[in-house]
């Protein structure tokens, strides 16, 4: 199979199942508005960015999985590929339960920093404490996920994402306009969603992969130090990336909000659009995951082989430099369009031909950034990948604060453009270094 078909293949079916991840929040969105009030839709978005900032934080339960896993597919260890599926949902229970544990301390401290109303937050706990109890199928299906990828199978994650998305929408819908749960049911429905996804991948797992049973003695065995080092070592410097990535989305939201409610809901709205594009590139970054782990596995050191992994990052970036170059034509020629469907508000749509430029440029230049972040993850280059973020992190902060006194909100943008390229020019410097 070509180095062109590979990638399609992997890459598809991750893009499939992406651009079904915004239909939930639409849904949901939609259910709120039609049974119930302004405070209502409130407090289910300050919930849902109380789960963001949880969960965001164990991103590295799949990309480090995920990385490790096409290794170990490369050398074609099978019992190290089990060890490490073991070793990542036993570290999702363990998160899964320090969550459970801090679930009244965080909601309170959180809600204390973030103003809304006493029955916005309300109605936010509300969802916050029905939903939380999916946290250990939240946590263990990323590391399910993660797992699949790296065993060149993203046909699997594909189906439990489809069935978790559509679950999510037809029980929200269900229990929140057909029972007395009303506006909760929603927060019910996204918990049936996820223990649907669990057992569906647990099922693949099953059935697919052979692996039947884990005993308590292969666990123990698994989680010893020497076992675990490696990943522990590469989740750490992932985890400290997640709190960088934070700084940078967190602290766009929160500054824009300072600008008034017409620029904080631009802002909302470009950065969907961001998002939106996002979808499509990760699937690339996913085969990208995914090859590069596994030719890292493959390869003894020869020149063949690093010139055939040189050969698959090349691939790897064209194919997704196309998916960037495809969508600033889109945004070039249909940003205004764009905006339009996701808003109706005169002033808001006005306001946004002001930031115009960015939504056409922000393809081709993240691009860069969302491919690389997938070839260091197969090459388990964790401190690289750290590095490039706190980096990415600091430019935000300066592009920020260096040119809001001047152009005021778009001050916003430049510091997002900044902690782009920073990413970019990191990660391409430091990759001969890598391989």
């Amino acid at each position: 199979m070509s180095i062109n078909r590979e990638i399609l293949r992997l890459a598809v079916p991750s893009i499939l199942a992406n651009i079904t991840i915004p239909l939930v929040g639409l849904v949901d969105t939609a259910i709120i508005g039609h049974i119930s009030d302004a405070a209502a839709i409130g407090g289910i978005a300050i919930g849902t960015m109380l789960f963001d900032l949880l969960y965001w934080n164990f991103g590295f339960l799949r990309i480090g999985t995920s990385g490790l896993t096409a290794q170990a597919y490369g050398k074609g260890a099978s019992a190290e590929c089990r060890k490490i599926l073991t070793q990542s949902v036993t570290v999702a229970l363990i998160a899964a339960a320090a969550i459970w544990a801090i679930q009244w301390l965080f909601v309170t401290a959180v809600l204390v920093v973030v103003p809304c109303s006493t029955e916005v937050a309300a109605v936010a706990k509300d969802y916050f404490f029905v939903r939380i109890w999916a946290a250990p199928a939240t946590l263990m299906l990323m590391a399910f996920k993660g797992w699949f990828i790296g065993m060149q199978d993203t046909k699997s994650p594909m189906a439990v994402d489809i069935l978790v998305n559509v679950m999510n929408m037809a029980a929200s819908y269900y229990l929140a306009v057909y029972t007395p749960l009303g506006v909760v049911g929603v927060a019910w429905g996204t918990l049936v969603a996820q223990y649907s996804g669990l057992l569906l991948a647990i099922l693949i797992v099953t059935f697919k992969y052979g692996i039947v049973h884990i005993s308590l003695r292969e666990i123990m065995a698994a989680m010893r130090w020497p076992e675990i080092q490696q990943m522990t070592k590469l989740n750490g410097n992932l985890f400290i990336r997640s709190l960088c990535f934070m700084v940078v989305y967190v602290g766009f939201t929160s500054l824009a909000s300072k600008y008034g409610d017409t620029e904080l809901a631009v802002s909302s709205i470009l950065m969907k659009l961001f998002m939106f594009f996002s979808f499509f590139v990760d699937g690339f970054a996913f085969a990208g995951e995914a090859l590069v782990g596994k030719a890292f596995g493959e390869m003894k050191g020869s020149k063949a082989e690093s010139t055939e992994l040189r050969g698959v990052v090349r691939s790897l970036f064209n194919w997704a430099l196309c998916v960037g170059l495809i969508f600033t034509a889109l945004y070039a020629m249909w940003g205004k369009g764009c905006i339009e469907l996701l808003t109706s508000d005169a002033d808001v749509i006005y306001a946004s031909g002001r930031y115009m430029g960015w939504l056409i440029a922000m393809p081709i230049i993240s691009t860069l950034a969302f491919m690389w972040d997938g070839v260091y993850v197969g090459a388990t280059a964790g401190v690289p990948i750290r590095n490039s973020m706190i980096w990415a992190a600091v430019g935000f902060v300066v592009g920020y604060i260096a040119t809001y006194r001047f152009v005021g909100p778009q001050a916003l943008y430049i510091g997002y453009f900044a902690h782009l390229i920073a990413r970019a020019v990191y990660l391409t410097a430091k990759w001969k270094s890598v391989y």
